[in-house]
């Protein structure tokens, strides 16, 4: 497998521009990003495509898709798990790691435009998605991982999602500061969680079976900030063997022969967070063997029987490629969002509001 040439500062064109290709030509007039053409949409994949638009330069595009959330959005401050053709498909549960992540996105994309506006005028957006996910904290620090209907918790966490909502109360928090807006409680419900991932497995996986064989539970927590530094690097070196396929990916669990081009992605962020660029660039290098003539991405590739699976493309995967390539490049303000510990751009104004 040769080595992508991948120049810090750079953005790659040739390579690159087909995939933001695709996912703009399969987001729809209102704004909504579907799997595919013809597809779902669910708002944490959904917002995973919206950022590969803003490294992409389609700035208009994305701003559309954060504004249908924002359109979508119920009272509450929640959505629901599926949509398909701009209707709910599900109404069994709400995640909350999804409605969380509308905090990520936007922060993302502030760290590209340094637009301040767009932040002010989806603030009360976040606000509600934050303060609704946090209505389902439970006393032990972790956030169960979905709603009823009628919003009774599903009374249960999962590492993979409770480490996604961590970072995406980071992200709120950064927004908040950024524009100088008191909000005591993100900043404590945040402390709170990440000190049960890192010193309570207990809390998680408790009304099923462990979710260990999954290789999220192994590199989120690294790729949202929970671990860091030398804890980070020994939890990659720990099951490197067992989850990473030489030359192809990383599987998406350990005992079946599939690779998911999006979790390698995310596996190379992760990397980059504990500091092994090497590993980092050579990981991402084999995924382009996975790019189709359209720009798009086969989600999976079953390595024992030689095949892909599905036979779907998906804009989330095209997401994930821009965000893993951003970071190894550092072409846009947000490079190092999923890779360093946040910091408050200095030229916040002391009051955006005043």
């Amino acid at each position: 497998m040769n080595e992508l040439l991948l120049s810090k500062g750079f953005f790659p064109e040739s390579l690159l521009r087909p995939t933001v290709n695709y996912i703009v030509q399969t987001q729809l007039p209102n704004g909504c990003i579907p799997w595919f053409s013809n597809g779902k949409a669910d708002p944490w994949d959904h917002i995973e495509a919206a950022m590969g638009l803003t490294i992409g330069g389609e700035h208009a595009r994305a701003q559309r898709a954060y504004r249908w959330l924002a359109e979508e959005q119920l009272p509450d401050g929640s959505w629901w798990a599926n949509y398909y053709a701009d209707q709910p498909v599900d109404r069994n549960h709400r995640e909350t790691n999804f409605i969380a992540y509308i905090a990520t996105g936007l922060w993302h994309y502030f760290l590209v435009t340094d637009d301040k506006a767009f932040l002010v005028e989806l603030f009360s957006c976040v606000e509600r998605a934050i303060d609704f996910v946090l209505r389902y904290q439970s006393p032990t620090g972790e956030i169960y991982w979905a709603v009823a209907e009628d919003g009774a918790p599903k009374k249960d966490a999962l590492i993979t999602a409770c480490a996604s909502i961590y970072k995406s109360l980071d992200c709120a928090n950064a927004i908040a500061d950024t524009l100088v807006i008191a909000k005591p409680a993100w900043r404590k419900a945040q402390t709170r969680l990440g000190k049960t991932l890192r010193e309570h497995p207990e809390c998680f996986d408790r009304t099923w079976k462990s979710k260990e064989r999954f290789s999220m539970d192994w590199f989120y927590p690294i790729l949202t900030g929970v671990i860091s530094g030398k804890a980070a690097q020994q939890r990659i070196d720990k099951k490197w063997v067992l989850f990473v396929e030489n030359n192809i990916g990383c599987r998406c669990v350990s005992d079946e022969p599939w690779v998911t081009v999006a979790e390698s992605c995310e596996l190379t962020l992760a990397l980059l967070a504990a500091g092994d660029h090497a590993r980092a660039l050579h990981l991402f290098s084999w995924l382009h063997q996975f790019m189709d003539e359209d720009g798009g991405y086969w989600t999976g590739y079953n390595f024992r029987d030689k095949v892909i699976w599905p036979r779907e493309k998906t804009t989330w995967t095209a997401g994930a490629i821009l965000l893993a390539a951003d970071a190894l490049i550092e072409h846009t303000g947000a490079a190092r969002l999923f890779t360093q510990a946040i910091e408050i751009p200095n030229t916040i104004e002391n009051n955006f509001f005043a």
